[in-house]
């Protein structure tokens, strides 16, 4: 499994803590997002939460592991986009029966309100968690398959709730795209030239192709 760890700027300091509770789990770890606060462009959580479903739409990435200083500002803005299931997680609890429940493919971790001492330990015993169980096992066990048909249904209310990705880089605002886009690791780790959908490839080529080849 390739996981993308999607650090915006007001908790880049928890980006090593982060890539420290994931390690040793015999995942590719893809570090993609800030992590030093020097870094420019200044990624904030709209940018994150767009590139997270930007990765996952493109099967670029299996799972990302997103947040912001309270986690919500993420999970709103990942929101915004088709195909994605994300979670709110604050303890491996949550991780658990976000795992067995939703199956999702993406968490928001609150990364300064209440992380407080051994904050670290917590991620690991979240990630512990989280990748434990059956991925959409349902529990309890005798609900399982009434939450795997729900969770069937709301990958179909998802689809119909949003405009296609194609459709959504023609109208997304360029405050959302270029910085996104134009972060270092992200234009290494996917240039527009290389994206293989060719509607995605063509939509972002026409709305910031030629700024982010000047920046260059």
């Amino acid at each position: 499994m390739k996981i993308a760890v999607l650090n915006e700027v007001s908790a880049v300091d928890k980006n090593p803590e982060i890539l420290e509770a994931l390690a040793g789990r015999g995942y590719e770890i893809l570090n993609l997002g800030m992590a030093a606060k020097e870094e420019q462009p200044e990624l904030l959580y709209i940018h994150t939460g767009f590139l997270a479903a930007l990765l996952l739409h493109l099967r670029r990435v299996d799972f990302v592991v997103g947040g912001c200083g309270t986690g919500q500002g993420f999970l709103n803005a990942v929101l915004q986009y088709p195909g994605i299931v994300c979670g709110h997680i604050l303890t491996p609890l949550d991780a658990w029966l976000f795992a067995q429940i939703n199956g999702g493919n993406c968490i928001a971790l609150a990364l300064n309100q209440g992380y407080g001492w051994a904050g670290g330990v917590n991620l690991r015993f979240i990630f512990d968690r989280l990748f434990e169980p059956e991925w959409g096992g349902g529990y309890p066990p005798h609900r399982r398959e009434p939450q795997r048909e729900a969770r069937r249904v709301l990958e179909q209310v998802s689809t119909a709730a949003h405009r296609s990705f194609p459709e959504l880089l023609e109208r997304l605002p360029e405050g959302v795209l270029l910085p996104a886009l134009s972060f270092p690791r992200i234009q290494a780790f996917l240039p527009i030239d290389a994206i293989e959908d060719s509607d995605i490839r063509s939509s972002l080529e026409n709305r910031i192709g030629s700024r982010l080849r000047l920046q260059k």
